[in-house]
């Protein structure tokens, strides 16, 4: 069986033009995958309208997906289209020891302690967890002991749906990340942390996102997120998705 690396590239309605360098990031892994021996699976069709559960939830269904489509697994790593992988990212599926994979989420502290905060208010009677242990959704590399967690997630959600959205309307913290870290880190689940750079996000607080491209002397995996708009304004995110994706492959 192979480990197989799950995109969710989808082309939500109104909000085309965001999906446009999706292409530059599956291509990076799809080369990615093939040198390592795994497989990629892109998710490019919403299995719910957007009004009832946002994009990014659907990767959780990732496990029942990939059994429908008839693709034998070992390990799954959901990772987000908006990113382009280093040719020479070492094998990330080779160092999880078979524990829930992931990596800190190292951007904006205030950003983690208000989704702390306001989710053990509003969502989770009050339970919490260090805030050291929150972690990024945008790389979870997992396997089939790991899926209750998934379906928990899934039917936390539709049982708290409504209270789910409007959080994310009232406070701006996120859609699924913070659900699932509550979901994992109040559980007895073994997790590994892997370092920043299988999951490098916030690339502008880093200083590292700049027309030298010094990010790219990390080999690991670039998230082109958090980008403050007057940079956007100049450089947006497929010009940077781009000329990575050119620079370490090629034309």
């Amino acid at each position: 069986m192979k480990n197989v690396v799950v995109m969710t590239a989808v082309k939500v309605p109104g909000m085309e033009e965001r999906s446009i360098p999706y292409k530059y990031g599956i291509a990076s892994f799809k080369k990615w995958c093939e040198k390592n021996d795994c497989e990629l699976f892109v998710l490019d069709t919403a299995l719910h309208e957007h009004d009832v559960m946002r994009i990014n939830f659907h990767r959780y269904y990732a496990f029942d997906l990939l059994e429908q489509s008839g693709i034998e697994y070992d390990q799954i790593c959901i990772t987000d289209a908006d990113a382009i992988i280093h040719p020479e990212c070492p094998n990330f599926f080779e160092m999880t020891e078979g524990k829930y994979t992931v990596t800190s989420c190292d951007g904006s502290f205030d950003w983690i302690f208000r989704s702390l905060e306001n989710y053990s208010k509003y969502v989770f009677e009050g339970k919490t967890f260090p805030f050291w242990n929150y972690f990024n959704a945008g790389f979870q590399v997992v396997n089939k002991n790991h899926r209750h967690l998934w379906n928990e997630l899934i039917d936390f959600y539709f049982s708290n749906q409504e209270l789910i959205v409007s959080m994310q309307k009232n406070f701006g913290v996120g859609t699924d990340q913070p659900v699932i870290n509550y979901i994992v880190n109040l559980s007895d689940t073994k997790t590994k942390y892997l370092p920043y750079e299988f999951c490098m996000a916030d690339l502008v607080r880093k200083e590292i996102l700049n027309l030298d491209f010094t990010f790219l002397n990390f080999k690991g995996i670039y998230q082109f997120n958090a980008i403050p708009q007057q940079i956007k304004q100049q450089y947006d995110i497929e010009f940077w998705m781009k000329t990575s994706y050119e620079k370490l492959y090629g034309k």
